[in-house]
């Protein structure tokens, strides 16, 4: 699985003791982190289920389906992804569109200029380099090769490359979005100073392979249904017993009087 740099690095800014103190202290702390987030996967599991893997889309797809979502709904995002489908005839037609005759088709999802170019990039680039639009040569790769190939495409980022090796190919490489990055800082699982693409190596390193799907999806659920980012639910919260920031919940000196 993935290293921690990122976060080696954020511990050794922070902590200013020897180097043998510091590695110990390092080791303490990812330590630690692993317990919680072995401890969150379970209190999930327990109240969510435990999610069965299906391949979303083909890899290809799930890639131009991942750049729709940037900065827009699951809803626009689907609808876009949808219109493109039926507006082309195969992802050779896109890549040989105009961009504004993309952006024209996939105007719900938003930036719809900047995404129609991404996308006709990415579409050329993968062409010039495979010389065919399939992705499905990931699936033999190991995940490492698998991330870094897809990070090489302009306009490519960490969660992006995620969300194609995690749900169309099952590879265990956790995608870090609004909910699993809102519900990480408020549980503790990951420090105010560690960014949303740090927090993906991160995260994923503390999780088995087989726990990064189901920890995913489980997360998700539970950020929109109770850890939400306005007047999240609290009280009853699967994860309070490991929360260190529970919001909404009444300060001790408070519900005393």
């Amino acid at each position: 699985m993935s290293n921690v740099t990122d976060r080696d690095s954020t511990h050794r800014r922070l902590f200013t003791g020897s180097p043998a103190e510091c590695s110990t202290s390092n080791e303490s702390a990812r330590e630690a982190a692993r317990r919680k987030a072995q401890r969150i996967y379970g209190l999930l599991l327990a109240g969510y289920g435990t999610p069965a893997w299906r391949q979303h889309h083909n890899p290809m797809s799930q890639l131009i389906l991942t750049v729709l979502t940037q900065n827009t709904s699951d809803i626009n995002s689907g609808r876009a992804f949808q219109q493109l489908i039926a507006s082309f005839d195969g992802w050779e037609a896109v890549r040989d569109a105009p961009v504004e005759e993309i952006a024209q088709t996939i105007k719900s999802a938003g930036l719809s200029n900047i995404k129609a170019r991404r996308i006709k990039d990415i579409l050329r680039s993968i062409y010039e380099r495979n010389g065919s639009l399939s992705l499905d040569f990931l699936r033999s790769l190991d995940v490492v090769e698998a991330k870094s190939w897809l990070r090489s495409l302009g306009g490519v980022g960490p969660k992006t490359v995620a969300c194609v090796l995690l749900f169309s190919l099952g590879k265990p490489v956790l995608p870090v979005d609004t909910h699993v990055f809102r519900v990480s800082q408020r549980t503790g699982l990951v420090q105010p100073k560690v960014s949303v693409e740090a927090a993906h190596e991160y995260i994923e390193g503390l999780l088995q392979p087989e726990q990064v799907y189901a920890f995913h999806i489980n997360v998700i659920a539970h950020g929109r249904r109770v850890c939400k980012a306005q007047r999240p639910k609290c009280d009853g919260c699967v994860l309070h017993p490991v929360c260190d920031n529970p919001v909404a919940l009444p300060r001790r000196d408070a519900a005393r009087q």
